[in-house]
């Protein structure tokens, strides 16, 4: 079987990684040929240490791209796949018009947002991140829905198999503090707010406690972050906020770690290095990951919303701060449930079978038309406001 994935423009993210791990795992267990087509980013470089081709795209102002939608057609009909995988919501969008819609090719989405997009094409099958989210998106899709959790190869992320010396030492953290390491994207949708409360958090709890907080990763919100850090390092008269900057292979930042916080793939990556975990999420959101939590994170993903007023996440992180055993012992857990639930062995296999159930999913011609034209009045209704977006709703419900 020949694949042509089709990721998130290549910067440092969760979505592109998981892509990558994905397809190599998959080509390496199944002995699939997978193709990158993508428009460049550092991320890139991962893609050609795995040994994968990549077709470069240009980099689009808007979604639809008629640009993109002539680049991703012309890569189809010159590589000939068997198969489209496109991830997150533009890819999704430009591989339904540039290479179903007209060529037929099949294609398998994969949304890893936290929200199902009802604007999406619905007929073509689809992966959703948690449990919760795929039931939900089953009520309107007239495609399969399946579940795709995000993959975390348990082998290179687990305890022992990165030595953290080299990143302790270019970062000076080797200076007896707990250090608190989140490795993300640094954007303002759902990211950037946890990753400043958890900035706050760490100036309260440091006038009692030697701690570090280290921030792994690059974005549109970096400069924001940035100067927030900055300002905190000044008040405590010392580098209390690390920011390293994206890097493309962030273990050992998470090697180094005492305790980890995050959302999504990044933070279960953390945990398969059996280090305790807080999950962030938006609107005041966080947790610890605990045998008490835990069966709702695994339904409803690594990921929650609050009620606007703001958890107390400084406690939560003085909690595993000031208990190395709850540290070890919540550390071994969060790792425990990484191994069992979100292995990429098994991962592969049910992405596997997702492709050949992809390749033989069929709908009438006239039902992908209409999907085509209802798909693009949704599209345009989700940037309308609530009265509007809920008549057009009502209108395109039976589409």
């Amino acid at each position: 079987m020949k694949v042509l994935v089709f990721p998130h423009h290549l910067e440092i993210g969760g979505s592109q990684t998981n892509a990558i791990d994905l397809a190599t795992a998959v080509r390496d267990q199944f002995g699939h040929e997978m193709v990158f087509c993508a428009t460049p980013g550092p991320a890139g470089e991962l893609i050609a240490e795995r040994g994968f081709r990549l077709i470069e795209l240009a980099r689009p102002k808007a979604t639809p791209s008629p640009t993109l939608l002539r680049q991703v057609h012309t890569a189809v009909r010159d590589e000939q796949p068997d198969l489209l995988h496109a991830y997150d919501n533009q890819q999704i969008f430009d591989a339904f018009y540039g290479a179903h819609l007209i060529g037929r090719m099949p294609v398998l989405a994969t949304n890893m947002s936290m929200a199902v997009q009802t604007w999406l094409p619905r007929t073509i099958p689809i992966t959703y991140g948690t449990a919760a989210l795929a039931e939900e998106a089953k009520a309107t899709q007239n495609a399969p829905v399946w579940l795709l959790e995000p993959p975390v190869d348990t082998d290179v992320h687990a305890p022992g198999a990165v030595d953290p010396s080299a990143f302790r030492a270019e970062w000076q953290l080797d200076d007896g503090s707990i250090t608190i390491v989140v490795v993300s994207r640094l954007v303002s949708w759902m990211k950037a707010e946890g990753i400043r409360r958890a900035i706050d958090a760490v100036a309260a709890l440091a006038t009692t406690r030697r701690i570090r907080f280290v921030i792994v990763g690059g974005g549109t919100a970096y400069d924001d972050l940035a100067a927030r850090a900055d300002e905190v390092n000044h008040a405590a008269g010392c580098r209390l906020v690390v920011m390293t900057g994206p890097l493309i292979d962030p273990k050992p930042a998470y090697a180094a770690a005492d305790i980890v916080i995050g959302m999504g793939g990044s933070i279960l990556r953390g945990m398969a290095f059996a280090k305790p975990a807080v999950i962030l999420g938006e609107e005041g959101f966080s947790e610890a990951f605990t045998p008490e939590t835990a069966s709702l994170f695994l339904r409803e993903g690594m990921y929650g919303l609050g009620g606007g007023a703001p958890s107390d996440l400084a406690g939560q992180l003085a909690g595993l701060i000031d208990d190395a055993d709850a540290r070890s012992q919540l550390g071994a857990y969060a790792r425990s449930q990484v191994v069992a639930r979100f292995g990429l062995v098994a991962s592969a296999a049910a992405l596997d079978d997702m492709y050949r159930q992809t390749i033989s999913w069929q709908q009438p011609v006239a039902r992908q038309w209409a999907d085509a034209a209802t798909t693009l009045v949704r599209c345009a209704a989700s940037q309308l406001p609530a009265p509007v977006k809920d008549r057009v709703r009502r209108l395109t419900r039976a589409h």
